[in-house]
């Protein structure tokens, strides 16, 4: 009766003198791996013909076929092998060309046995290790986060445990064999929930303490005024509704180019870009915006592009408030189409004369907003994993990742760059009623005769205590917590399935309000 006998992974070792490697191979066979030899190149590639290796050790001087020659037959026929050149030869030209026909690792004659097992173990057990260790420092992780949830956190304390759950959504994109996503999931819930508690017990005493967490109409006087005195050309990007996870996939490309400083703040309320854009540029709250600009609010629907068009306006009398004067005058652009983007991009450097350019994004806004409506969106990123990688896919051929490549090359350069709110993926639904006139936003409402369930919801009776406009006397707001969305009793089983499962802002969750603002200063 033959036996089954389990093995780490099949290597072929190919040297010529094989015989003197004798003590290598018996090491990694005791250690649970299958070694099979060859002592030619065309032997080595009737083997991987024939046979499925996990890895090669391939010696780089043999007689007859050569390993460079060999290394790249092995590639034809199999192209994802992991091939380690052993090599007595340390001339870097010829790792330069090695590395060229895509080996994976090499190692220099004489090898050791550590240096072989570790060799051996990185290929073919790596990412069970490292899976292993994630398991763990999870598991640790999760039970602190839980113990945090048990006493009262402050703001600074809520920013590091989404920080923390934001590192794990990233580390588990990578290990999804894990079988801890759902785990994960779940404790992002549970802590919007006890964040949901927080926010409607504090957020009304931010608005009126001088000693509060970072706002939306701190953003400017905090980050970006600063380094308007360091007599540089600065650069502030906007980008409309990024999410912090979206943000951490850019940030990883774009340490490559930057030296990158990032900090944190929290969104006003509600989470919607016609207030916390607006705050961030004019400095000041809606109701106050409301005192200088009433035409803003006149309309009932929060339309982006009619309620942010004075952006530019609410900077320049920012900073002639605090009594900054820029020569020539700040700069300002809206990118709307991926057409528009190009053209800004291949003339940024025009920009780099000036001492302030913003620049607004609104494309993963409008990815949100897009997947909300296409079945087909919805398919491409059924997850916040995919809409990550989405996200991330977008940017790596965006006219913006272009303009940031070029400004890198500048001497004289820093941007800031933040976001005016997030979004949450919304998976509940709560019944709301209102009259006919009021607002249509699914995480926010505002009209007369707003009613909903409060457990789901906070009710804003009166606006001026949340620094809202107040558009009429008898007008209130509703703001959804956690991941609820509001639908009406009309039709309510088609506008449920509708929305269920869409990207959506406006309301209280550490994903739209926790937010992240950094410095880049290209690489010397």
């Amino acid at each position: 009766m033959n036996v089954m006998t389990s093995t780490k992974g099949r290597i072929l070792w190919v040297d010529d003198e094989i015989e003197l490697l004798r003590s290598h191979i018996l090491l990694l066979s005791e250690r649970g791996y299958t070694v099979d030899t060859a002592t030619n190149g065309e032997d080595a590639i009737t083997m991987v013909k024939s046979r499925t290796f996990d890895l090669v050790f391939l010696d780089e001087m043999m007689a007859g076929m050569g390993g460079l020659r060999t290394l790249s037959e092995i590639k034809d026929i199999r192209p994802e092998l992991p091939v380690i050149m052993v090599t007595k030869n340390e001339d870097e030209g010829l790792m330069e060309e090695a590395i060229g026909v895509k080996i994976s690792d090499y190692l220099t004659k004489p090898v050791n046995p550590s240096q072989v097992l570790l060799a051996a173990k990185k290929f073919l057990e790596g990412k069970k290790i490292t899976g292993a260790q994630v398991s763990r420092d999870y598991i640790k992780e999760f039970n602190e986060i839980t113990m945090a949830l048990q006493n009262t956190l402050s703001a600074s304390e809520w920013i590091d445990i989404y920080l923390k759950l934001v590192d794990w959504s990233l580390e588990m994109d990578t290990h999804a064999e894990l079988g801890l996503r759902q785990t994960l999931t779940d404790q992002i819930r549970e802590c919007n929930i006890q964040f949901s508690k927080f926010v409607e017990r504090n957020y009304r005493g931010w608005l009126e303490q001088k000693n509060k967490p970072t706002l939306s109409v701190d953003v400017v006087d905090k980050f970006l005024i600063p380094e308007l005195k360091a007599d540089r050309s600065v650069f502030f990007f906007v980008i409309d509704c990024l999410r912090m996870d979206q943000w951490m996939e850019m940030e990883r490309v774009l340490r490559e180019y930057f030296d990158i400083t990032r900090d944190h703040y929290y969104s006003i309320l509600p989470t919607a870009t016609p207030y916390s854009r607006n705050a961030i540029f004019s400095g000041v709250f809606p109701d106050e915006i409301e005192k200088r600009f009433p035409e803003i609010w006149e309309q009932w629907e929060d339309d982006d592009n009619s309620r942010n068009r004075y952006e530019h306006q609410f900077l320049d009398k920012l900073l002639e408030r605090r009594k900054i004067q820029l020569k020539p005058d700040s700069k300002y652009v809206k990118i709307l189409d991926p057409e528009f983007g190009r053209s800004i991009e291949q003339n940024i450097l025009s920009y780099a004369k000036n001492p302030l350019t913003s620049i607004v994004i609104n494309f993963v806004d409008m990815l949100a907003h897009g997947r909300s409506d296409s079945q087909l969106l919805k398919e491409i990123a059924p997850d916040e994993a995919a809409y990550r990688s989405l996200t991330k896919s977008w940017f790596m051929h965006s006219s913006l990742l272009g303009m940031l490549r070029t400004l890198s090359r500048q001497k004289n350069v820093t941007i800031v760059l933040t976001t005016d709110h997030g979004s949450i993926r919304c998976l509940r639904n709560t019944k709301v009623i209102a009259d006919r006139e009021a607002s249509p936003n699914l995480r926010y409402k505002y009209g007369r005769n707003l009613k909903v369930d409060e457990r789901y919801a906070i009710f804003v009776k009166s606006p001026s205590e949340y620094r809202l406009p107040r558009r009429s006397v008898t007008i209130n707001y509703i703001i959804a917590k956690e991941d609820y969305y509001f639908v009406y009793p009309t039709d309510f089983h088609k506008y449920v399935n509708q929305y269920r499962d869409s990207f959506q802002h406006g309301g209280i969750s550490m994903e739209e309000m926790i937010l992240p603002v950094v410095k880049m200063v290209p690489k010397r």
